[in-house]
């Protein structure tokens, strides 16, 4: 297989497991599937990481989303 397709392979699976975890979080359904009200969603984030709170507020996402694998997987 061609190295461009293995890039384009591993792009499209990043890209369908992120899309996975807006459904897992209940956003398209949160939003009524507005895609407008979901990039401003994620641009209020990126604004966050941009500032001063960037590593606090990562720490407590990152705690709240193992959290919420774990529950899963004992579900």
């Amino acid at each position: 297989m061609r190295e461009w397709q293995v890039k384009r392979r591993e792009r499209t699976k990043q890209l369908i497991e992120l899309g996975g975890l807006v459904v897992k979080a209940r956003l398209v359904e949160l939003t009524d599937d507005d895609r407008a009200t979901l990039y401003g969603v994620f641009l209020t984030v990126a604004i966050k990481l941009r500032s001063e709170d960037r590593e606090q507020a990562l720490a407590i996402w990152k705690r709240k989303g193992k959290r919420a694998f774990e529950a899963e997987c004992e579900a």
